[in-house]
């Protein structure tokens, strides 16, 4: 009788030895496979382009800059390096693509995981500096979303740096005197070096900007 509660007590033994290692190793995969899924998918600049963003070939260094940020203090370009940067040319007086715009980025800029949102700047640029005052502007932007700022400054500043990143604007006269500016639709990227990166075309969507900019970042090699 002995020997059978030894042998059933070996069984048991075994059986619950077996269990344990089912369970760890499904675990295991389980962990493996969220750790997947968690991970950026990589995708080709054909895909990337089919998702409306364009990476340059080789990114662009941008010249230095002053600038004013929306606080009233002077802001160089060379502050971008550092972070992620997604940068938007508007004004606070745009009737729709503005805040079209701005709200767009604030429900892509609200999927980004913790880690990668607290590496991640929106910045709007004016391109309306004789309406647009810092004060006025950093009332504009923390509207949409209290982590995004904003940058104004002298025009001819402005100009050079909208045209290193190809974002055409013209201040176009109005029949009542008044006046409007118009301005390309595109969102810049800058990457951490300070560089120009790529662009993501208008219509702009949250979920394929998330996509294509996290797999600009995994591809990243700064």
């Amino acid at each position: 009788m002995g020997e059978n509660l030894q042998h059933t007590a070996a069984q048991k033994r075994g059986i619950f030895l077996t269990v344990a290692v089912l369970v760890l190793f499904m675990v295991a995969v389980l962990a493996g496979f969220l750790n997947k899924m968690n991970q950026p998918r990589v995708i080709t600049d054909t895909e990337l382009r089919a998702n409306g963003a364009i990476k340059l070939e080789r990114p662009r260094i941008l010249d230095e800059f002053e600038l004013i940020a929306d606080s009233g203090s002077a802001f160089k370009t060379t502050q971008l390096a550092g972070r992620w940067t997604l940068v938007f040319f508007g004004f606070t007086h745009c009737p729709d693509v503005c805040p079209t715009t701005m709200s767009t980025l604030n429900r892509f800029y609200q999927t980004l995981d913790d880690d990668t949102r607290e590496n991640t700047d929106i910045l709007l640029v004016s391109v309306d500096p004789q309406r647009d005052k810092p004060l006025q502007l950093q009332e504009y932007v923390r509207y949409f979303n209290p982590d995004f700022y904003g940058v104004t400054g002298e025009f001819i500043n402005l100009k050079r740096f909208a045209n290193q990143l190809n974002v055409p604007f013209n201040k176009v006269p109005l029949d009542d005197g008044n006046y409007t500016v118009d301005h390309g639709s595109q969102v810049v990227l800058i990457n951490p070096r300070g560089h120009y990166h790529g662009f993501f075309k208008a219509p702009l969507d949250p979920a394929k900007m998330k996509l294509t900019y996290r797999s600009m970042r995994a591809t990243y090699n700064g």
